[in-house]
């Protein structure tokens, strides 16, 4: 059976990498995407609509860089014991999921539990709910689906972490904003994931200086905006913004929501 525990800080280590793309003179500084708007595929396209549906939010999982994706499972889906060639981390946004070895007793993870997946541990994946809906996050790819056959040790440790055994810490004067530290370093220029959670009725500001900024709307809803968008945009769960460089982002929360964020640590929250 993986550990459970309370808080993430080096159980494991991933290799990471930063968000380097060049930016033309026509192209903004940030990127949204709206979870109505989002295109789906196959997360394993050859197993067609056995698979996952898949789409990316940002990156491209077939090739060798950083990727966060979405992933969705049918209710009663459970895969074949399998590996993958690379390490990934996991978000539940809605459903139940299970991911263990193929002898673990069926744990499920609720909305807001967080687990990593070591490349090359066999493992099997399942879901519940009547529709389940996740966040994954690589460092590099591409993400691969090979037979449980080729499984190897490559020394990281799994973590399946329950919504309900989270540490949650106050910042203070920050009108009820809570966060926790889901895995990496919270050191300046290394990166790091963290969830928020944000009470309704808030206004915040996150305000980037480092080179990686993402978010994803785990939960809730609010109103985005930044100083390019001409009105708001509303965005639900399975939402996605960035940006590269200094940039503020602004969202007013229209109902209680958690945020996802993988940044190098140079924002703040106001």
């Amino acid at each position: 059976m993986k550990l459970y525990a309370a808080k993430l800080l080096s159980t494991f280590a991933l290799t990471l990498s930063s968000w380097t793309p060049e930016l033309s003179a026509n192209e903004s500084n940030f990127e949204l995407v709206k979870s109505s708007e989002i295109k789906w595929g196959y997360l394993n396209p050859l197993r067609g609509d056995k698979s996952p549906g898949a789409a990316n939010l940002w990156g491209d999982r077939t090739v060798d860089v950083a990727t966060g994706m979405l992933v969705r499972f049918n209710k009663g889906f459970s895969s074949p014991p399998h590996i993958h060639n690379i390490s990934y981390r996991g978000v539940v946004i809605h459903g139940q999921i299970h991911n263990d070895d193929s002898s673990a007793a069926l744990t499920w993870m609720p909305k807001g539990s967080f687990w990593t997946q070591p490349a090359g541990e066999n493992h099997i994946t399942a879901a519940k709910g009547d529709s389940n809906l996740i966040y994954l996050e690589i460092d590099k790819g591409p993400y691969l689906v090979k037979p449980a056959k080729q499984a190897f040790n490559n020394g990281e440790a799994a973590l399946n972490l329950s919504y309900s055994n989270m540490v949650w810490e106050k910042r203070i004067n920050l009108q009820g904003i809570e966060e926790t530290l889901l895995w990496g370093s919270t050191e300046a220029d290394e990166l790091g994931g963290k969830m928020f959670k944000l009470p309704a009725g808030i206004k915040v500001d996150l305000n980037n200086s480092g080179k990686e900024f993402r978010a994803v709307l785990i939960s809730g809803s609010a109103n985005y905006t930044n100083t390019e968008l001409n009105t708001p945009e509303q965005i639900d769960i399975g939402s996605y913004f960035g940006s590269k460089g200094p940039f503020k982002h602004s969202m007013e929360i229209l109902q209680e929501s958690l945020l996802y964020i993988r940044s190098d640590n140079r924002f703040t929250v106001e």
